[in-house]
């Protein structure tokens, strides 16, 4: 685990204050999420749908939102969620976030005052990255 700075404490704050915007009527589990990325912090919720699948992880709404807008030099996220512990990202939302950083500082909060700092590339050691699009694969197909 990583050192926990004055900035992540300010990007966590971020989160918390959003989560409360999160639509999770299924699970109640709500999440709320910060990217810093190109000095400014965009923000974003947990979008539940009656379709499970079809719903939207607060980390991916809060990338779209920086996307959008523009910034993909993603530089950290905060995650918060319901419960006690740190609410850590899930499988699919730690591919989709090493697509703009696989390095991302990735902080962690819940309920509580407990928090985690990892690197992205803790929480998914060996990401596929765009490298892997780009190798040859040394036929030479024509």
């Amino acid at each position: 685990m990583t050192e926990i700075t004055q900035a992540d404490l300010a990007l966590l704050a971020f989160a918390r204050e959003v989560r409360s915007k999160a639509y999770a009527p299924y699970s109640e589990f709500r999440v709320g999420a910060a990217v810093f990325a190109g000095g400014e912090i965009y923000q974003g919720v947990n979008v539940e749908n009656a379709a499970y699948g079809s719903g939207i992880c607060a980390e991916r709404a809060a990338a779209l939102a920086a996307v959008t807008a523009g910034a993909t030099d993603f530089a950290a996220i905060a995650v918060v969620g319901d419960s006690e512990a740190p609410t850590v990202p899930c499988g699919a939302c730690r591919q989709f976030l090493a697509e703009f950083n696989p390095e991302l500082r990735v902080i962690m909060g819940g309920r509580t005052d407990a928090v985690m700092v990892m690197g992205l590339d803790e929480l998914l050691p060996e990401a596929f990255v765009r490298g892997y699009l780009d190798q040859d694969d040394g036929s030479d197909e024509e």
